[in-house]
C-alpha cells in the first residue's frame, strides 16, 4: 500500500471524528502499510469505546511530557506499560504500545486533543489525569521543570485552575509550603479556613468520583486524597492544634 494512505486515514479521522481518532485513523494506514504491524496486527483490536478514546488521549499527553526535557527514558517507558497493563490489560497493551512508539515520533495539536477530552470527560477524572502526567515526570525520580511547564500548558487546555495544579504538583515537588498549596490556602489562613479547605479538597479528590475509570485511576485518586490528610495533619501539627 502507498505511503500516502495512512495520511488520508489520519486525515479522515481526524475530520470526522477529532484529534484522537486522526491518530487511530493514521496507525491504521501504518498496520497496513507496515508489515511487521501486519504480522500480528491485522486483528489487533485498538479499543473502540471511550476507554479508547481515552487510552489515544492519554498517550499523546503522556508522549509530550516525556519529549519535554528531550530525553526518552526507559524508567518513563514502563511507567506508560505498567499504567497501559493495569488500565487495559494485556490483551490490548501489545498494540497501545506500538502505536505509543508512533506518537512519539510526531507532534499532535496539544490544545486539539485537549479539547477533545475535556469535551468528553469530568473535572474529576482530568484532575487524575494531571496526576498521573506529575507520576511519568517523576518516574526518574526527578521533575525536570520542562516536563512542569508542559503539564501546566496541557493543565490549562484541561480547563484545570491554576490553584488546582499547584495542588498536584505540591505533591511531587515539595517545599516548605507544600502542605499549604496542596490544601489550596494561604499560610495565614485561620483554623476555620484550613478545616473549610481540607473539607472542600477531600471531597473534590473523593476517590468515589473516579471510579469509573477503573482501579488504577482509583489507586491515584487514594494517593491524592492520602496526600490531602497529610497536608491537613501537618498543618495541624505546625500549629500545636489537636
Amino acid at each position: 500500500m502507498a505511503g500516502w494512505e495512512k495520511w488520508l486515514w489520519g486525515g479522515l479521522g481526524w475530520s470526522l471524528f477529532g484529534p484522537v481518532w486522526g491518530i487511530l485513523g493514521y496507525a491504521l494506514g501504518s498496520m497496513k502499510d507496515n508489515s511487521d504491524y501486519g504480522a500480528y496486527s491485522r486483528d489487533a483490536h485498538y479499543p473502540q469505546t471511550r476507554a479508547g478514546d481515552f487510552g489515544v488521549s492519554m498517550m499523546v499527553l503522556l508522549a509530550a511530557v516525556m519529549k519535554a526535557d528531550d530525553k526518552l527514558l526507559k524508567s518513563e517507558l514502563n511507567f506508560v506499560k505498567e499504567f497501559m497493563l493495569r488500565t487495559f490489560g494485556s490483551e490490548h497493551t501489545r498494540d497501545l504500545m506500538i502505536l505509543f512508539q508512533d506518537i512519539l515520533k510526531q507532534d499532535y495539536p496539544l490544545r486539539d486533543v485537549c479539547a477533545q477530552i475535556k469535551r468528553q470527560m469530568d473535572h474529576p477524572a482530568r484532575l487524575e489525569m494531571v496526576h498521573l502526567l506529575f507520576g511519568l515526570a517523576q518516574a526518574d525520580r526527578k521533575v525536570d521543570p520542562a516536563e512542569v511547564d508542559v503539564i501546566r500548558i496541557i493543565s490549562g487546555y484541561l480547563g484545570i485552575s491554576a490553584a488546582d495544579f499547584e495542588s498536584i504538583q505540591a505533591m511531587f515537588i515539595k517545599d516548605t509550603q507544600a502542605a499549604y498549596t496542596v490544601l489550596e490556602i494561604d499560610t495565614d489562613a485561620s483554623q476555620d479556613e484550613v478545616k473549610k479547605a481540607f473539607r472542600k479538597m477531600a471531597n473534590k479528590y473523593h476517590p468515589d468520583k473516579v471510579a469509573h475509570l477503573g482501579e488504577d485511576f482509583g489507586a491515584i485518586a487514594e494517593e491524592k486524597f492520602k496526600a490531602i490528610n497529610d497536608a491537613y495533619q501537618t498543618v495541624k501539627e505546625q500549629r500545636g492544634w489537636e
